[in-house]
């Protein structure tokens, strides 16, 4: 059964079966993909504006360290090393591994205050790209 057939019965149980997916959830972007699809993007944000995306079906390998106070997740892409720092990364990691991540937002170090340390909110400060060798 595919999925699209699931969610039209889904709809017709709930009583609006010309409901399309796009209806239901109205300017809902989290960030996240919203249907599954054949072509995946990640696309990495810094704080000036500038913008930057990849592929995740050249996605080879990720790394995720805990080691200290700042987590750092290295993502190793055919064609580019991504390297990512910040706070309360492991959940941004699981996210990463399932290919869910639409958008990934980096903000100025200095906007990072004492209770964002202590919280388990994820908060990019850092994107670095590097070419692979």
């Amino acid at each position: 059964m595919n999925r699209e057939f699931k969610l039209r019965y889904d709809q017709m149980r709930e009583g609006d079966p010309s409901k399309t997916e796009e209806t239901a959830q109205p300017n809902a972007d989290n960030g996240l993909y919203h249907a599954p699809g054949q072509a995946r993007n990640l696309c990495l944000v810094w704080p000036d504006g500038k913008r930057f995306f990849l592929n995740y079906a050249y996605l080879i390998a990720g790394e995720l360290n805990l080691d200290g106070e700042k987590n750092v997740i290295i993502l190793h892409f055919s064609s580019h090393t991504v390297t990512l720092s910040g706070y309360g990364l492991e959940a941004l990691f699981r996210e990463l591994l399932d290919h869910l991540l639409r958008i990934i937002f980096s903000i100025d170090e200095r906007y990072v205050t004492e209770n964002d340390l202590g919280s388990k909110e994820m908060t990019v400060i850092g994107i670095s790209i590097q070419k692979a060798e």
